[in-house]
């Protein structure tokens, strides 16, 4: 299993930086990590799963302030927007309204696993990436707010016949660069030693809807009584924030490197 998930990881770390090299200019326009949207899932009224003693809205919040620390503690240059910084409960709609008016270029959304059964011996993190069947809600978003794009005064022309195709080109962009992060964050959570359920696609609005690469990650299970009170220790989000913090780390290197491009005869 270790070797397969180290092999998928290779894979989209190649397809990634070949994208970057490859693509054309419009989808690889904005390459720099300028602003990281954190999404601490559920709030206020939603209190999200629960555990013996304890909510996800309360987690998620804790866990998402301590990855926007890391941050900007590390990343001077990289600015951190939170769709909410205390409990109360944005609707998703307004999550990802708030990303795009922010112009981010990454949004995190941290969640809370759980299952029906108490004390269920089920454990483990999740990375999710926007999934197929919501294809057209993210290319909608995109055309939406070409104007957050550099280079992107061609989305921008509903009668240009390129339009569709370059909205495209960027959907597919972004979701490349989903799994490269995911696969980081996931990566990250093993060598912790936490058990992981890898990556998966998932039809979520929160990703759909926002114009830019993104993951969900579900950072344990709250109906576990033992991730319970690793999720509610110090040590336990501390950790688990610095694996997230870590994959954007790393997405912000690989991004960022200058293309190696071959030369051609005149």
């Amino acid at each position: 299993m270790k070797f397969k998930i180290n092999l998928i990881y290779t894979i989209f770390t190649v397809l990634f930086s070949a994208l970057l090299v490859l693509q054309p200019q419009h989808a690889s326009a904005k390459k720099k990590l300028r602003k990281v949207i954190i999404d601490a899932g559920h709030g206020g009224r939603d209190p999200g799963c629960h555990g013996v003693y304890s909510y996800e809205k309360d987690i998620t919040l804790a866990v998402a302030k301590k990855v926007g620390k890391m941050i900007s503690d590390s990343l001077a240059e990289v600015k951190v927007a939170y769709t909410r910084e205390y409990d109360w409960y944005p609707e998703l709609k307004e999550r990802t309204a708030f990303a795009n008016q922010q112009k981010g270029d990454l949004f995190i959304s941290i969640h809370v696993n759980s299952t029906p059964k108490r004390n269920s011996p089920v454990r483990g993190t999740l990375v999710l990436v926007c999934g197929p069947t919501r294809v057209g809600e993210k290319e909608n978003a995109i055309g939406e707010h070409a104007e957050n794009f550099e280079g992107s005064d061609d989305l921008l022309d509903p009668n240009d016949p390129m339009t569709p195709i370059i909205i495209a080109q960027y959907s597919q962009a972004f979701l490349t660069q989903s799994i490269v992060l995911g696969t980081r964050m996931n990566d990250e959570f093993a060598h912790q030693g936490r058990y992981t359920e890898g990556l998966r696609q998932q039809s979520l609005q929160v990703l759909a809807s926002s114009a830019m690469p993104g993951v969900l990650v579900e950072i344990g299970y709250l109906n576990n009584n033992e991730e319970e009170s690793y999720l509610n220790s110090e040590q336990g989000q501390n950790e688990v924030a610095l694996s997230i913090f870590k994959a954007i780390k790393f997405y912000k290197e690989e991004s960022e490197k200058e293309p190696v491009r071959i030369l051609g005869e005149n």
